[in-house]
């Protein structure tokens, strides 16, 4: 059972490392305590009355002693305001939230697929399967050059749609090109990334009949299932809809219609 607090938490640092993109750190020794990849935190991004109501939902990213970092997109208002922290602010934080990706399953290479913002929690995850044993390749998309991020990741492949860096073209294709090439015995997919390229993946992972789960976005306002804004439509189950926030955000691809 997830140890889920809400805090005020100490910002440590909060610096640009991409177009748009920003690396925010801060400290919660209680978050990092029970945190698990996959798994995200739902920021209050101003004080009340400053800014959004709704809080944002973030995947975590990394975590390190007692500081865990969020890598993310300015997007709107209040990923502006959450770019603007500096050392010494505080942020309101609820965490950690959702259901972590399922590591510990029979297979020996684990395949690493991200679109975009979706790589963030990608880092979390490939220290984890480290620590399983686990053979990692990584493949990571983005529109430009300019958007590309890859620390903390192991064996990196990256398209982008214009060309500019790496395959010239998008991640389903990059990864579809490298399974033509190897032949896995035992691979498992983990993805994050827009729908329209979890559906293509989701299709892929199909065809190639390789296990894959997805860590899918939702409108998230409350991040505890309540406000049911995040819902996704099952293959087959006694309940027609999963909550992202609850249920998920991981689920195999076999497990929802996207």
């Amino acid at each position: 059972m997830n140890s889920m607090v809400q805090q005020l938490c100490p910002v440590q640092s909060c610096k640009k490392i991409a177009t748009d993109t920003f690396l925010l750190r801060f400290n919660s020794p209680d978050i990092v305590a029970s945190a698990q990849p996959g798994q995200f935190v739902n920021i209050l991004t101003a004080e009340i009355g400053k800014g959004p109501l709704l809080r944002r939902p973030f995947s975590i990213s990394r975590v390190e002693d007692n500081i865990i970092e969020l890598i993310f997109h300015v997007v709107g208002i209040g990923t502006n305001l959450l770019s603007q922290n500096q050392p010494g602010d505080w942020i309101d934080v609820i965490g950690p939230l959702g259901q972590p990706f399922h590591r510990d399953a029979d297979y020996g290479t684990a395949l690493l697929v991200a679109g975009g913002i979706g790589v963030a929690p990608l880092p979390f995850l490939t220290n984890d399967l480290l620590k399983y044993g686990k053979r990692i390749e990584t493949f990571v998309g983005y529109r430009n050059a300019g958007q590309v991020f890859t620390k903390h990741l192991q064996n990196v492949r990256i398209a982008t749609d214009d060309g500019s860096d790496g395959f010239h073209g998008n991640v389903v294709q990059l990864l579809e090109l490298f399974l033509n090439q190897n032949n896995f015995q035992k691979a498992k997919i983990f993805a994050c990334g827009p729908t329209v390229m979890l559906k293509a993946l989701t299709e892929l992972a199909k065809r190639k009949s390789i296990c894959c789960e997805l860590s899918l976005e939702g409108q998230m306002a409350c991040g505890i299932g309540i406000c049911q804004g995040c819902a996704v439509e099952r293959t087959e189950d006694t309940a027609k809809y999963a909550l992202v926030c609850k249920d998920g955000p991981a689920f195999l691809s076999t497990e929802v219609n996207l």
